[in-house]
């Protein structure tokens, strides 16, 4: 996961020659890229070109310029985002016992999945507009559940059921319904989440 976000984040924050036209191009499309994360930060999941162009300081045909490429705006998001949680996710674990790990996890998840809450809803509902979002999906769920299935001792990872069920307990799916359909709190979502997993830690632990 570490490369392929960091090679996503170099790509996009690689610099290169350009003249002053184009450079002005992409610093526009930087501040857009920017109104739109506070926008939906906001809550607003749907931001209008409208008001992004307001958000950003620039004329509404300046946006719909941009707005024609929204694929790639949608990569600096991601590449934006993956900065954010790249530390978290791809720091190293203390202990030699999975299951000192497995609490970790859960620890990281849940900030990981905060910061990511809005911006995931967002690409929820644009991503069978998006090829970039559909691939993008794609690949993050098969991501977080490697991540998981990783901590586990090679023994346990065939145990399918409680395995499977571990990896859905902490996958961002769960984590979404705690918080927006059921309108937990942050604490109380990770309070579930850890009973979830320390649970079925004990039934893989049992082999069940």
């Amino acid at each position: 996961m570490a490369q392929s976000l960091q090679s996503r984040i170099s790509e996009v924050a690689a610099p290169a020659r350009v003249d002053g036209r184009r450079e002005r191009g992409r610093s526009s499309r930087r501040r857009i890229v920017k109104a739109m994360m506070t926008l939906i930060a906001g809550g607003d999941l749907m931001p209008s070109a409208a008001r992004v162009a307001e958000e950003a300081g620039l004329g509404l045909r300046t946006v719909f310029r941009h707005f024609d490429d929204m694929d790639a705006l949608y990569a600096e998001i991601s590449a934006t985002i993956a900065e954010r949680v790249l530390p978290i996710v791809t720091a190293p674990y203390d202990s030699t016992d999975w299951r000192v790990n497995l609490r970790d996890l859960v620890e990281r998840r849940a900030r990981v999945f905060e910061t990511m809450l809005p911006f995931r809803l967002a690409a929820n509902i644009k991503r069978y507009q998006s090829p970039f979002l559909t691939a993008q999906y794609g690949k993050v769920v098969a991501i977080e559940r490697d991540l998981v299935l990783r901590l586990l001792p090679k023994e346990m990872r065939g145990r399918t059921v409680p395995a499977e069920a571990l990896c859905a307990a902490l996958s961002f799916q769960n984590w979404r319904a705690l918080r927006h359909d059921h309108g937990m709190s942050v604490e109380a979502a990770g309070n579930v989440t850890a009973h979830m997993a320390e649970a079925l830690a004990a039934a893989l632990a049992a082999g069940e």
